[in-house]
């Protein structure tokens, strides 16, 4: 999945945009999300805020060309430990604001987050790679 220079940055905004919604939502319904934070955690209210923060964050940094490439390394992390409260819900059937996915909702997801991480790579310049023309 390349992406030309001149789609970047709009398609950059389109991927920041969710992530910033979502970020704001952390803060506007926690308890939707503290229902999801995997028990071993502990102290669901500061993980669901402290995602928002990062989940806004990123998704600014994302769609600003100057801290984009950053952003997008960071974006990969975040959604591979995020991954870990839909692994939670996966394994324990919990539903997210009254929703189950169960086993063909939760694969789905699994392959969202997967792709998720492919196109912050693609919009860092992270991957795929140009060959060098040594």
């Amino acid at each position: 999945m390349v992406i030309r220079e001149s789609l970047r940055t709009p398609a950059a905004v389109l991927y920041g945009l969710p992530f910033v919604w979502v970020g704001v939502m952390h803060f506007v319904n926690p308890e939707s999300f503290m229902a999801i934070v995997p028990p071993y955690l502990g102290m669901p209210r500061f993980w669901v805020l402290l995602t928002g923060v990062t989940e806004i964050a990123l998704g600014l940094g994302v769609m600003w060309p100057k801290t984009r490439k950053i952003a997008c390394m960071w974006m990969i992390l975040q959604l591979a430990l995020l991954y870990l409260a839909n692994l939670h819900m996966w394994w324990n059937d919990v539903a997210f604001d009254g929703v189950s996915f169960g086993p063909l909702g939760h694969s789905i997801r699994l392959v969202i987050q997967l792709v998720l991480m492919a196109m912050a790579a693609s919009l860092g310049g992270l991957w795929p790679r140009a060959a060098r023309s040594d």
